[in-house]
């Protein structure tokens, strides 16, 4: 987990000028101390190091509005060079002064890694305008977003002009695997003309494939199918900015990658590729694809191998051929749809299996089911190396860490039925069990902080760290906040899920019977205006609309809440189903609780 993704981005202070002179290369101008500063999220990182690294050459900045608008008409930049998406770098307002003409982006360690020459500002156009649809403008700009964000109005700024590396990007997985397109370029030139080696061993030909996602056994089929047709070098790219499809963090898509090579030709490369996803539209895959033909195309290759279905311009039916994509600098090939034939047990086009005989793909929630399960990968789909990094990055739900995060008004009974939980849970003795209740947080990790929305969103934030590093390791935090604000539990549920599971446990017991229970009087001093911002009287409580489960403790016992849960964590995976675990133990079997007083949220998924 990145918990500086986090951080206040964009602060400007005279403690963060001086660690930014401290930090400075020799040669770097006096002013730069002076000169506004912003934190790039994971997206705009990705960016622009594939914007100072060559990747995205001839491009020597972020685009202005000219070459945004004709990119969109023609496939070109305004100078008629051929271009197929925006770059653009979208920052918070209130981050930029409106007379600075410099600004320097660093990383979220606080290193400077560029200094951007402003030579275009301007609000940023509606979600219509021509990269809302194709560019990494998707979201957060003042977090973890790509070069844009989901802010809209005057709050954001676009911001354009070239930018000047000050140094090399030091942090992301496989660093020594990120190489610079030029290197790239010269050891594939070299290869083909090194003494001894035929030109026509590639015919200089490079086939590059990227992917976000693990490669089964018809990925492998289909590149060295193509690759023998073409002649050609093989080069994959993991694409590493962003979640990886079943794998979710992108070390593990790379270790997947990794394990699949050994079944590719001997001589492929593997360069792993910051490039985030474009922003989502109705042709969010063709802009995706023309990115990656760009990226592809800087390091060497000369065709690039797709998955069609969605992109415009592919070849109808199960046919594969060139894409139309104009403005894309080398041809992309569709690979057309494959299918496993049981007979001849390997992957080939469906077109010369007999119908009806063909065996199509696990899909991504099949395979994630399997995974959750524990269920073995069937060596049809993937080769042994890659099935044990599908396990390794996606444990078996009753082996990973998952957060149980209760959230209602005061008295609605969550710190109750949550030390009930912890008490059962340490009783079955399955996992390491930590307890974060409310008030015993707001003593200790979140001392000294108000009750203002700010403080609050921070309270939460703490609680989501501890409980994902808790995740990290396997076992099982149990947080009892009340947590008011959905967006406060969506940060929460976002650090946990990067390592484990999040289950979001909805105590919704109505706000009379909290107000009854109340043995300190908060609720009549609230409403008598003695205590001010009180959740359920004087401040919101978002409803979420999110919860794995719903419990009503004015209608059920602690014991019956306590089983929910419990039955929740067995039905899904994350406890096993003791022996006798639907008998009542000492005879109670008449306090299960019935549907009426308990709903399923919409995010569970049984098995």
């Amino acid at each position: 987990m990145r918990f500086a993704a986090h951080r206040p981005t964009g602060v400007r202070s005279d403690v963060r000028r001086q660690a930014l002179t401290a930090q400075s290369p020799p040669g770097l101008p006096a002013e730069l101390s002076a000169w506004p500063v912003y934190t790039l999220g994971e997206a705009q990182l990705g960016d622009l190091e594939l914007l100072t690294s060559g990747v995205f050459a001839p491009l020597r900045g972020f685009m202005d509005a000219a070459d945004v608008a004709t990119v969109d008409v023609r496939g070109t930049l305004a100078d008629g060079t051929p271009w197929p998406v925006p770059v653009i770098l979208d920052v918070p307002a209130d981050m930029i002064p409106p007379d600075a003409d410099h600004l320097v982006l660093q990383d979220q360690e606080g290193s400077p890694l560029a200094v951007l020459a402003i030579t275009e500002r301007l609000a940023r156009p509606a979600p219509d305008d021509p990269a809302a649809g194709s560019s990494a403008a998707g979201s957060s700009a003042a977090g973890s977003s790509a070069a844009g964000s989901s802010a809209a109005g005057p709050e954001v700024v676009r911001l354009a002009g070239p930018v000047t590396a000050l140094r090399e990007p030091e942090h992301g997985p496989f660093r020594q695997l990120r190489r610079r397109p030029a290197d790239v370029r010269a050891e594939l030139s070299a290869d083909v003309a090194a003494p001894g080696i035929s030109s026509g061993t590639t015919g200089g030909n490079v086939l590059a494939y990227a992917t976000r996602r693990p490669l089964n056994r018809r990925h492998i089929g289909q590149l060295r199918h193509f690759a023998s047709q073409l002649n050609a070098r093989l080069l994959v790219l993991p694409l590493i900015t962003g979640p990886a499809d079943v794998v979710t963090h992108p070390e593990a898509l790379v270790r997947a990658v990794l394990a699949a090579r050994q079944h590719l030709p001997a001589d492929t490369l593997v360069i792993p590729v910051p490039l985030a996803s474009r922003a989502a539209g109705p042709d969010q895959k063709t802009a995706d694809l023309r990115a990656v033909a760009v990226a592809a195309a800087a390091y060497g290759a000369t065709h690039l191998l797709a998955d069609s279905p969605g992109v415009a311009g592919s070849p109808a039916g199960t046919k594969n051929g060139p894409l139309d994509l104009p403005g894309v600098p080398i041809p992309v090939i569709s690979a057309g749809e494959w299918a496993y034939d049981p007979r001849s047990e390997v992957w080939r086009p469906l077109a010369l299996i007999e119908p009806g005989a063909e065996q199509g793909e696990l899909t991504d929630s099949e395979l994630g089911a399997l995974l959750d399960s524990g269920a073995g990968i069937p060596a049809w789909f993937a080769p042994p190396s890659v099935a044990r990094e599908l396990r390794r990055a996606r444990p078996p739900r009753a082996e990973r860490g998952v957060a149980i995060f209760f959230t209602g008004l005061s008295g609605s009974g969550k710190s109750t039925v949550a030390r009930g939980l912890a008490e059962a849970l340490i009783e079955r003795g399955d996992r390491t069990v930590s307890l974060l209740d409310g008030d015993q947080v707001r003593h200790l990790l979140s001392a000294g902080l108000t009750f203002s929305r700010a403080d609050r969103d921070l309270n939460i934030a703490r609680i989501g760290y501890v409980a994902a590093e808790v995740a990290r390791h396997g076992g099982i935090a149990i947080c009892a906040p009340i947590a008011p604000y959905a967006q406060a539990r969506a940060t929460a549920r976002e650090m946990v899920t990067e390592v484990g599971d999040f289950l979001l446990i909805y105590v919704s017991t109505p706000v009379d019977v909290c107000a009854a229970r109340d043995r300190k009087g908060l609720y009549a001093k609230a409403r008598a205006g003695l205590i001010k911002d009180f959740t359920g009287v004087s401040d919101p409580y978002e409803e979420p609309r999110d919860a794995d489960l719903v419990l009503d403790t004015s209608a059920m016992t602690r014991q019956q809440a306590v089983d929910a849960v419990l039955k929740l964590l067995i039905t899904g995976g994350w406890l096993a189903d003791a022996p006798g675990e639907s008998a009542e133990p000492n005879g109670t079997a008449g306090t299960r609780t019935s549907g009426s007083m308990l709903r399923l949220g919409p995010a569970v998924r049984r098995l």
